[in-house]
């Protein structure tokens, strides 16, 4: 749900826009019309009646933009803020878990809609199809994640971890940071740190909810919550893969993370 809701975003800001645009043109026809109607006092110029028609016309549509203005920020303010909240509660969800973690600090929400930093223009690696997500990398930002990865696979997991922290740190926002998050979290669960775990995947998911990686990202979060103790925020996340990300691959692992948890089935 959250991803259809903040693809959805863009085109309804771009409608508001168009609205707002068209709010600013009939103000400056009304008050040119107004202008033509105001007199001295000594004038014996009649306003013709179609003036009159027209002014009537344009205010009356400017009442109706202006309601359908005013809908359209309620709508786009809604989703955001409850874009904003479902990522705050998951967030508390794994600060309660952490001793020593300032829960005054959470829940400053994700920023929808912002525009992604310039990145530098460098050469283009061939043949990432196999990787996971949908954009182009320079040649060695590919090398150095599949370095990362390999590392992973091979079960050098402190050195995975290491790789992946690095990866992040030389390449913000490459298009493989949410995969690299993940990467991260599942070295850092094999060493032990379920909680720092639980952190990468969670912040693999709320920054990232649209990406390839993210219904992983949110199963895994939920498979640490439970190793954490936490078994009732760990079935309702679980529970959430299904339903915000319904084509996924991994909802078949998120069921059966559930049914080992014990978590009710609907």
């Amino acid at each position: 749900m959250v991803a259809a809701v903040i693809a959805a975003a863009p085109v309804q800001a771009e409608t508001l826009a168009d609205v707002k645009q068209d709010l600013a043109v009939l103000s400056v026809e009304v008050q040119k019309l107004k202008r033509e109607l105001s007199t001295t006092g000594s004038s014996t110029v009649q306003v013709s009646g179609d003036v009159l028609q027209r002014l009537n016309t344009i205010e009356s549509e400017l009442q109706r933009v202006t309601a359908k203005a005013e809908q359209l920020e309620f709508r786009i303010g809604k989703v955001a803020e409850d874009g904003g909240n479902r990522i705050s509660d998951l967030q508390f969800r794994v600060c309660e878990l952490e001793p020593g973690c300032d829960l005054s600090s959470v829940g400053q929400g994700t920023a929808f809609g912002g525009e992604a930093a310039p990145v530098a223009d460098a050469p283009i690696a061939q043949g990432t199809d196999d990787l996971p997500f949908g954009g182009e990398l320079a040649v060695s930002e590919e090398a150095d994640f599949r370095t990362a990865q390999d590392a992973l696979d091979t079960g050098d997991h402190a050195r995975a971890s290491d790789l992946f922290a690095n990866f992040r740190q030389t390449y913000p926002g490459s298009p493989l940071e949410s995969a690299a998050l993940v990467g991260e979290g599942q070295a850092l669960e094999a060493q032990g740190d379920t909680r720092e775990a639980a952190r990468r995947y969670l912040d693999a998911y709320s920054r990232f909810p649209d990406d390839q990686v993210a219904p992983e990202a949110l199963w895994r979060l939920g498979e640490t919550l439970g190793k954490l103790g936490s078994v009732s925020e760990a079935c309702v996340t679980l529970a959430e893969v299904g339903n915000r990300y319904p084509g996924s691959e991994v909802i078949n692992a998120a069921v059966d993370s559930r049914i080992a948890l014990g978590c009710p089935m609907e």
